[in-house]
């Protein structure tokens, strides 16, 4: 039951999670005029943050703020999150160029849809590589992060 509860507060978290990249990532591409490494990198930032926060106190449960376990988990938290995050910035804007959101782009104009947001250059990239790294990041985060100590 626990790592259903678990899984759900995964799936929450990592939502809201989502939504920290993407509307950072919104905001700076479209307000900011920011290239798409830059807005992708920040947007990372902001939610790796987010991310931490959130997976200790309520997906992962601990509790503890021991400084010997706040900096294990912190470090190994950015390294894991590190190694998704370089995947991350590296595909987003390569797919992009590679022209990966040319045909979600027609299909969209083709449905006659006018919100900006459809069109924001490397959005259709990333989308397609936020489903990778979301479950990379747990099964990271599970096994590593905040692996419980057997008793």
């Amino acid at each position: 039951m626990k790592n259903k509860k678990e899984i759900i507060m995964y799936i929450v978290f990592g939502a809201l999670t989502t939504l920290v990249s993407w509307g950072t990532y919104i905001f700076f591409e479209n307000a900011l005029h920011f290239s798409v490494f830059w807005s992708n990198l920040l947007s990372w930032i902001c939610a790796v943050t987010f991310a931490y926060i959130t997976n200790k106190l309520w997906v992962f449960d601990s509790k503890s703020f021991e400084f010997k376990v706040l900096i294990k988990e912190i470090t190994t938290f950015i390294a894991s999150r590190g190694i998704t995050g370089i995947f991350e910035i590296a595909f987003v804007p390569l797919l992009a160029r590679l022209g990966f959101d040319n045909p979600f782009f027609a299909a969209v104009k083709g449905l006659n849809i006018k919100a900006d947001i459809f069109y924001t250059s490397g959005v259709y990239s990333k989308i397609s590589v936020a489903i990778v790294v979301v479950i990379l990041n747990y099964v990271l985060s599970k096994l590593i992060v905040f692996k419980k100590d057997k008793e």
